[in-house]
């Protein structure tokens, strides 16, 4: 107290502090309990600079990639500090971003994902169906609740998403089809384990990382069964989907701004990352295999099968 009633409260306001009004006022705290415990208490704000974002990436994530550095440490402690300085409590600091060198570029061609379709359980094939129709990320996947699934507009409202802000998505006749191999209930989680089971997603792994283990054992079954990359850079990933999504819906739509707000991205140069480059010929194959993402939304009148729910007791 005293060293603040002389100092004032610029010079002796600790990181923890300005943390805790960041996520008091509604800031992420996803990644923010291993920078938390690695800054402790007692280290001030004024002394949060590069060199000491540095040491804490050396110590936190002395293996991860650029991007995760990025996402995972630099980005939540420049909030707080972007926070801290509107408030007077520090002075503006700009941290620097490790530069990202790579993008992934893989997706799936009709044809290698009617490969791994054939090798997948039917939960999986409920999951997976779901994300190849919407783009949806695993975690909004498996968050899905029967209230918000509208099967017979084919549309789904995603409320648990990455960014806080809940979104309607769509998905074609293909995609409802995939989804009904098993039937759906009409309470709670719509996708469950094989075991009828609910997913746990809500997760975080010592390192601030969610646990994205949900789904990866069938899927990786799966992948490898049907002879899919599983390493190097274009091993296939459940966030393969995802940007398979994006690529096979642009193809067939050309329609950059449905695809932004479908995806749930927040600025176009992240959606561009998912848009691939594809053949001219990528909207007609995906037709071939039943693929229609032109109309999704509004399903087939004509499906012979009527769509299916399960009522739980």
């Amino acid at each position: 107290m005293l060293e603040r009633a002389s100092l004032g409260r610029k010079a002796t306001v600790t990181f923890a502090e300005a943390a805790l009004n960041y996520m008091n006022a509604g800031g992420e705290a996803r990644f923010l309990a291993p920078i938390l415990r690695h800054f402790g208490p007692n280290t001030k704000l004024s002394e949060i600079d590069n060199a000491t974002v540095s040491t804490a990436a050396e110590r936190l994530y002395p293996t991860a990639q650029p991007a995760t550095v990025n996402r995972q440490l630099i980005t939540p402690i420049s909030a707080i500090l972007a926070m801290a300085a509107e408030d007077g409590l520090c002075t503006p600091v700009k941290l620097r971003r490790r530069k990202v060198t790579t993008q992934k570029t893989r997706w799936l061609t009709p044809e290698e994902f009617e490969v791994l379709a054939k090798e997948m359980t039917p939960h999986l094939t409920q999951i997976v169906g779901f994300m190849i129709g919407t783009g949806a990320r695993v975690s909004e996947t498996l968050n899905l609740q029967a209230s918000t699934l509208y099967l017979s507009t084919g549309q789904a409202m995603l409320n648990k998403t990455k960014n806080g802000q809940p979104r309607m998505v769509r998905f074609p006749a293909r995609a409802a089809r995939m989804m009904q191999v098993r039937e759906l209930p009409t309470i709670g989680s719509i996708f469950t384990t094989d075991h009828g089971k609910r997913y746990e997603t809500g997760r975080i792994l010592a390192n601030g990382k969610r646990d994205g283990a949900s789904i990866k054992t069938a899927f990786n079954r799966a992948r490898d069964a049907a002879g899919l990359d599983s390493t190097g850079p274009d091993k296939v990933t459940p966030h393969t989907i995802r940007h398979t999504w994006a690529t096979w819906h642009y193809a067939q739509n050309r329609d950059f701004g449905a695809l932004l707000d479908l995806g749930g991205w927040s600025s176009a140069d992240v959606a561009n990352i998912y848009r691939k480059i594809a053949p001219d010929d990528l909207a007609g194959r995906l037709l071939q295999h039943g693929w229609d993402f032109r109309h999704a939304g509004w399903l087939d009148p004509l499906e012979t099968s009527p769509l299916r729910s399960l009522r739980q007791t």
